[in-house]
């Protein structure tokens, strides 16, 4: 593997998330997850140029005691991820509300905006997406065309085909390799 290939890593916060928490992961605190070390093992040698990580904001009225709830978990994981030692930039969508249920809105724009402006500006030479949206499948195709690469992080036990089929190069994690990133210290 070349060292002086540049990678940029970008994650679907909430993507990534439900997948962590799935039982076949069990990850169910993303505050002890170690952001930073799992983007040096993804980079494997290769330069690191940008970490992002992409999430719906959350919003909450103050007569709202569940999602003022959720606001102080993600204020709380948003400070572990700016924190010096994982030193992840956070785009923020917004949550929306609709019948009971909230959805993301903006969230995959932004990601898939970052990528071609990235790649149009040769900000980096292979993008690492952590992500099993396949509303990407059109940046990647467009990233590809102008030689770039786009390695596809799943996971094994819900893979993306489309993905798959689109990416450079794919990999499909287990519970082993996500766990070693575990924090096993106090939180603060």
């Amino acid at each position: 593997m070349a060292t002086n290939e540049r990678v940029a890593i970008f994650i679907d916060g909430s993507n990534f998330y439900f997948k962590m928490r799935d039982p076949e992961i069990d990850l169910l605190n993303a505050r002890r997850f170690d952001f930073n070390g799992f983007a040096i093992w993804l980079a494997r040698d290769r330069k690191i140029v940008y970490k992002g990580y992409y999430v719906g904001a959350v919003r909450a009225k103050a007569n709202d005691s569940r999602a003022q709830k959720l606001r102080r978990k993600q204020q709380q994981l948003f400070s572990h991820l700016t924190s010096k030692e994982q030193n992840i930039v956070i785009k923020r969508g917004f949550m929306m509300k609709s019948e009971g249920v909230y959805h993301e809105k903006g969230v995959d724009v932004h990601l898939a905006t970052d990528l071609l402006v990235g790649g149009y500006e040769n900000l980096w030479d292979t993008a690492i997406m952590v992500s099993s949206d396949t509303d990407l499948i059109p940046a990647i195709e467009k990233l590809k065309i102008l030689g770039k690469k786009v390695e596809y992080i799943g996971f094994a036990h819900k893979p993306s085909l489309g993905l798959q089929k689109y990416a450079s190069l794919s990999r499909l994690l287990i519970k082993e390799e996500v766990k070693v990133f575990e924090y096993k210290g106090k939180l603060k």
